[in-house]
């Protein structure tokens, strides 16, 4: 199943070891998720290897680790999409992201951000979502 992912719960599997990151690692999965990602990634790179507490090295293997699972989907391969997506969603930073989902034609979006909640064209699971999917969720 191809679901794009938000960089926030790329953030969030880096930062500790946890449902999210088990999520990133389950082969029911094929994970996409646009160039954007990287650059926002880069961005807060600093910040980001001081919550981990991890060394330089070893934030760097895991952030491979993780992006082994993630294929990056290049701009020239969802720019068709941005222009439609613009007025889907408020968040600037996430329209990378809806227009990504469409170009791949993934099944939809896995993110927690409130914003992807306001447009209706394309699906968005949450944790628990993705765990009913993999068929790993315990009974409610």
């Amino acid at each position: 199943m191809k679901i794009l992912v938000d960089t926030n719960r790329i953030i969030a599997a880096l930062v500790q070891e946890s449902t999210t990151r088990d999520i990133l690692f389950d082969e029911n999965f094929e994970f996409a998720t646009p160039d954007y990602t990287m650059i926002e990634i880069e961005e807060h790179k600093r910040e980001l290897r001081k919550k981990t507490k991890l060394t330089d090295e070893e934030f760097e293997i895991l952030l491979t680790l993780i992006f082994e699972r993630i294929k990056i989907i290049p701009k020239s391969e969802y720019e068709d999409f941005l222009d439609e997506c613009k007025s889907l969603i408020s968040d600037p930073d996430d329209i990378s992201h809806l227009a990504a989902c469409l170009a791949i034609r993934a099944e939809g979006i896995w993110a927690h951000d409130p914003h992807f909640k306001e447009q209706h064209k394309l699906k968005v699971f949450t944790n628990i979502d993705m765990l009913r999917m993999s068929g790993k969720a315990k009974s409610d």
